[in-house]
């Protein structure tokens, strides 16, 4: 193992599946010890775990595998994920965790740095799950990218509106003390958000759930994707309709998610 890779043990606990369940995913039967821990809920596990001191002034944590970067605003922009086997409920899991790539740019928007966090997911010694989390720093201010339609026509649609509530409980769930799911003013006035943001790996979650429930029952729900590529592209934020839209296909899923005014906020591809 690394130098740089932190690794933690954990049982996969009845509760934070349950409590994803019964938030967000309702339709679902109960889930049970024994059971397979539905596709990307691994991320409900394994919580951010900074103390206050090493928090950054927006929430996020700085004292993860990633080195010290000097920019104040830290948004999830996407995750790709290989899923090599079942984990089930009540496994004992390993997850390691190391830096991946890290590259800075400027853009019309200033100063930005992409880095990656790698996340690998062990059961008794098998790599079960490994995923890369992006995340983008920017500078104060940074505008936003312009807004392009999604194209939802002749998908499946998921329509959710998500209040403070659903926002309060997938923080809670993840340990996620990011301000701008739960701090209003700091949304607005520090970040320019038009109000609190919906997080990043929630929507990421809300469209695997939308894939895996299939066209009209058509795939059997034990099918287990081998990939996701989930890219976000644009703000999401609270009391207002999201659209997940799923075009179903033998080899592969792909699923967009529009805000409120149809535009595009994410893209996702599914492979089996």
């Amino acid at each position: 193992m690394g130098a740089d890779t932190v690794s933690r043990t954990q049982r996969m606990d009845l509760a934070p599946a349950e409590d994803y369940r019964g938030t967000f995913a309702p339709q679902r039967s109960e889930l049970s010890l024994g059971d397979p821990l539905p596709p990307g809920w691994e991320g409900l596990y394994f919580p951010f775990s900074s103390s206050v001191e090493g928090l950054r002034p927006d929430g996020t944590p700085q004292d993860d595998v990633l080195p010290g970067i000097d920019l104040p605003r830290r948004m999830y922009a996407g995750e790709d994920t290989l899923f090599h086997r079942p984990i089930r409920l009540g496994d004992t899991v390993e997850q390691r965790v190391r830096p991946g790539r890290i590259a800075e740019k400027v853009g019309k928007s200033g100063r930005l740095v992409f880095a990656d966090i790698e996340r690998r997911y062990f059961v008794a010694g098998e790599l079960a799950v490994e995923s890369t989390w992006h995340d983008v720093f920017l500078e104060e201010g940074a505008a936003p990218a312009p807004a392009r339609r999604a194209d939802t026509e002749g998908r499946r649609a998921h329509r959710h509106t998500l209040d403070s509530r659903h926002l309060f409980r997938f923080s809670a769930i993840t340990f996620n003390t990011h301000r701008v799911h739960y701090d209003r003013h700091w949304a607005r006035h520090v970040e320019g958000l038009e109000d609190l943001l919906v997080h990043g790996p929630l929507t990421r979650l809300l469209v695997l759930d939308a894939v895996m429930r299939g066209d009209g029952g058509a795939r059997p729900p034990v099918r287990t994707p081998a990939r996701c590529a989930f890219t976000a592209t644009a703000p999401l934020f609270v009391d207002r309709e999201i659209t997940v839209a799923v075009a179903d296909g033998d080899d592969a899923s792909h699923a967009v998610v529009a805000d409120g005014n149809g535009d595009l906020a994410a893209k996702a591809t599914v492979q089996w």
